[in-house]
């Protein structure tokens, strides 16, 4: 990783972006920006997943809040991308990157799984997750389970996230 690293900060794009002062601050504030869009939006669908909110279904709070995790990414993808260009052996090499990179594919997947879950099997989710006395205490347990470990993998992605800022470059 060091290799690509190294070859990646002798481009020209890794040039510019390091010597234009400003690429990096504004880049890094519409990267956290939109880390917090999204947190906030994985946050209010699995409130919603686990029953501890119910003023709406759960299709509804999917198809309200999904969107914005996609469009969240794709921002995401973007202004990672110019920061590892500008910065590669600040992040490439480094565990935190790796992790960070490993929790937002468990991140994905997860999120992914649900919306088309989601999509195509709605009425089976306003029983597993709304809460009511239909409920079966498996599938409620399972939902849960993943509720938490779909956040927990977001969470891990933005602590990783940070945790590269305070990496040591060697």
């Amino acid at each position: 990783m060091e290799t690509i690293a190294a070859w990646l900060a002798a481009t020209a794009a890794s040039e510019v972006i390091q010597k234009v002062f400003w690429i990096i601050p504004v880049t890094q504030t519409i990267h956290i920006l939109t880390v917090a869009m999204v947190f906030s939006s994985v946050v209010m669908i699995e409130l919603r997943v686990l029953g501890i909110t119910k003023s709406q279904t759960i299709e509804d709070v999917a198809h309200r809040y999904v969107p914005w995790i996609f469009i969240g990414v794709v921002v995401l993808a973007v202004t990672g991308s110019i920061l590892i260009v500008g910065e590669p052996m600040r992040s490439l090499p480094s565990y935190e990157f790796q992790m960070k990179m490993l929790y937002l594919a468990f991140a994905l997947a997860f999120t992914i799984a649900f919306s088309r879950s989601v999509q195509h099997h709605a009425p089976v989710w306003q029983t597993a997750g709304g809460g009511g006395a239909g409920t079966q205490v498996a599938s409620r347990t399972l939902v849960n389970v993943l509720a938490l470990a779909a956040l927990l993998s977001w969470c891990m992605v933005v602590m990783y996230g940070r945790w590269i800022a305070y990496t040591v470059v060697h």
